[in-house]
């Protein structure tokens, strides 16, 4: 190396020093812990370490509802006990900033906004059921209060959050998933609404019907429009969300192997899994037209058999000729072809279309005929995701 390149005043010899102490030992410098602006409480007795904040509180708020806080501070006090008794003179944890209790797995986000509905008055309460409800602060109540079995505030936070999210516009401005994490943390300036995800998740982990409901319904139209199937697939998996699995999986079929090659969320598995469904839905196309749904027979009905008959034929027709009308359908499209049948056997019964005299040979079961149509289809849809299985 060129003599110059090591002198005490060269750019090299520059960069070096800064990342060097004066011992010469490599040393970075790393920011400590920093104190809440709004719950490091003066006359708190706790302080709290989650994540880089520390959180200065009451022990005897965090123990409201019963909560886990509760069991945490009973054992802590029996180990300082005993420590005490053996004439061990040990700091009892949670005194200082310097010995801080210390919250894995939790964000100080959501500890945050445990304290805000600890702390808060009632008109600041009386926002969560308002427009300017902040749903991000919900979500994030709602989960560390499940976690620390804060009961009554997770069933009021989770209410909330299904009163606003019962409205089906209220997804609209939600993403699907969570946006990327930013390089620092203080760059990310305006807080981001909750994802169609998280909003699925949290449902599922607290076991709320209602909202999970909600959000499904929400999948499901994303899905009609071709939108983040990947991410679909995976969260029907992981929670076993079956009728919207099968309809991801379905129309992710449809796009076609070339599409699943270059979709990288989607595993090994998942695309097996694919394929098995292409296979299985053609099997099933090809028998689909003897299957007729079964009928319930009207009580006037006077002949079951001629009835049966003539349904039977009308069937095999209406999928003859949904092939025809749509010749661009794919093979495996079997929820493609059974909705039109659906749409093609309800235009007959209200003669919109002729019946080229299959209705009559069934003259007092029409009805029964669309009803068993809608139940097929409804059926079909509900055991969709079947089809798509690893045993291929």
């Amino acid at each position: 190396m060129d003599q110059d390149e090591l002198r005490a005043d060269s750019p090299l010899m520059t960069m070096s020093n800064s990342f060097l102490g004066e011992s010469g030992i490599l040393s970075l410098s790393i920011p400590g812990p920093s104190r809440d602006s709004t719950y490091y409480i003066s006359d708190g007795n706790t302080v709290l370490l989650v994540e880089n904040t520390l959180f200065r509180v009451h022990r005897s708020t965090l123990t409201k509802d019963k909560s886990a806080f509760e069991t945490m501070f009973q054992l802590s006090s029996e180990t300082d006990s005993a420590r005490s008794d053996s004439s061990m003179t040990v700091a009892q944890e949670g005194d200082s900033d310097d010995n801080p209790i210390r919250l894995q797995g939790d964000s100080a986000d959501e500890f945050r906004a445990l304290l805000w509905a600890l702390y808060a008055l009632p008109h600041e309460l009386m926002r969560v059921t308002s427009p300017e409800a902040n749903c991000t602060q919900l979500v994030n109540l709602t989960r560390i209060t499940h976690k620390y079995q804060f009961r009554s505030i997770e069933a009021w936070a989770l209410g909330a959050l299904n009163a606003h999210y019962s409205h089906p516009s209220a997804f609209d401005a939600l993403p699907s998933s969570n946006p990327p994490a930013l390089p620092h943390p203080h760059q990310q300036t305006i807080e981001s609404p909750p994802s169609l995800v998280q909003i699925t998740e949290l449902a599922a982990l607290c076991e709320r019907a209602d909202l999970l409901a909600s959000a499904v319904a929400r999948w499901k139209r994303q899905i009609g429009e071709g939108k983040d199937l990947a991410v679909a697939i995976d969260i029907g998996e992981r929670y076993n969300l079956r009728s919207m699995l099968g309809l991801a999986y379905h129309a992710m079929m449809l796009l076609g192997k070339s599409h699943w090659d270059q979709d990288p969320l989607l595993t090994r598995e998942q695309k097996i899994k694919l394929l098995s469904g292409a296979y299985s839905l053609g099997k099933f196309c090809d028998a689909l037209p003897s299957q007729s749904p079964p009928l319930q027979h009207s009580a006037r009905c006077t002949s079951q058999q001629r009835c049966n008959k003539s349904w039977a034929g009308l069937w095999k027709a209406v999928l003859e000729t949904s092939t025809q009308l749509m010749p661009g359908m794919q093979r495996e499209d079997v929820l493609g072809r059974l909705m039109l049948a659906e749409s093609m056997v309800k235009a007959l019964m209200e003669k919109e279309i002729p019946s080229q005299g299959f209705l009559d040979g069934m003259p007092h079961c029409r009805e029964s005929a669309l009803f068993a149509t809608t139940l097929r289809v409804r059926e079909f849809r509900d055991s969709l995701a079947d089809h798509f299985s690893d045993d291929f």
